[in-house]
């Protein structure tokens, strides 16, 4: 590689991408989302992989929208098949963002079930804004299935996807009303009290369907908002 090559802008906005520095990386990504160009694609995925920082990754989902869809939602889709989890959930949330309809069929039962929290919870929000017409109660059940699961944010990101789906979901949570895990018993509870009024807080909710269903159930632990 000639001098001339090495010190051009795109080599060096490429290198950027890997700065120590947190606020280079986030410049050099959205410098690489407001001017695209097609060969930055592999680098941004690269990159969505190991970054550190939520900031930086969300500019990266922000800058791999920028690119046309045909370019991007094949590569992503290869990203759900990484053994990384971080690649997973970062293709998850670029393709839930770009919103192309071809990505559904990829948004497979492991990736809803995923062990890792933070994949399973991109694949809850992938799974809602993909859904086609028709579709929806299917999706309903199979999320309603893991209601209890994980600590208050985890059960935070379930309940609003399946708020989002609507009124679908009510035949769902009426199954998990009666299951023997009152932690489940619970968590549908507070998913119904939020449907029926969205404006109503999570902790609320939890707190009047831990009355409803039992005064010994305990909240799940609160450590971060839901993205």
């Amino acid at each position: 590689m000639n001098a001339t090559h090495t010190n051009s802008p795109d080599t060096r906005l490429l290198l950027g991408l890997g700065a120590d520095d947190a606020s280079t990386r986030l410049a050099v990504a959205l410098a690489i989302g407001t001017h695209v160009r097609p060969g930055f694609v592999d680098a941004l995925l690269a990159r969505c992989s190991v970054e550190p920082d939520f900031f930086v990754r969300d500019m990266l989902t922000w800058a791999l929208t920028r690119y046309p869809a045909e370019i991007t939602v094949p590569r992503l889709l290869v990203e759900l098949r990484s053994h990384v989890a971080q690649a997973r959930s970062q293709a998850l949330h670029t393709l839930s963002k770009i919103g192309d309809g071809r990505a559904w069929p990829a948004i497979t039962r492991s990736l809803l079930h995923d062990a890792d929290h933070e994949v399973a919870r991109a694949a809850w929000r992938a799974a809602v804004a993909l859904v086609p017409a028709g579709e929806e109660t299917g999706l309903a059940a199979e999320l309603a299935s893991q209601l209890g699961r994980g600590d208050r944010d985890v059960q935070l990101s379930l309940t609003r996807a399946l708020v989002a789906l609507g009124e679908v979901i009510v035949p769902a949570l009426n199954t998990a009303m009666t299951s023997d895990d009152p932690a489940v018993r619970v968590h549908a509870r507070a998913t119904e009290l939020m449907l029926r009024d969205p404006d109503a807080g999570f902790d609320s909710a939890v707190d009047e369907a831990q009355q409803l269903v039992t005064p010994t159930v305990t909240k799940p632990g609160s450590q971060r908002a839901d993205r």
